[in-house]
């Protein structure tokens, strides 16, 4: 998980903004609870690439 994964990410969370404000706006409340999906979405994977290059730099401390 790299750049490329962070970058995906930050993608997925801008389009569930999107699609929160439109549902919002539009009073769409299915596409607004869909954009709120994304979001929470891209933040699990976000995390999960946090603890992983959190337990790379561990094992790189007992390795070195």
């Amino acid at each position: 998980m790299g750049l490329d994964d962070k970058i995906k990410n930050e993608g997925t969370d801008a389009k569930g903004k999107v699609k929160e404000a439109t549902g919002s706006v539009t009073g769409d409340d299915s596409l607004e609870a869909e954009g709120k999906g994304d979001q929470d979405e891209a933040k699990v994977k976000e995390a999960g690439r946090h603890a992983k290059k959190a337990g790379e730099n561990v094992k790189d401390t007992f390795t070195s």
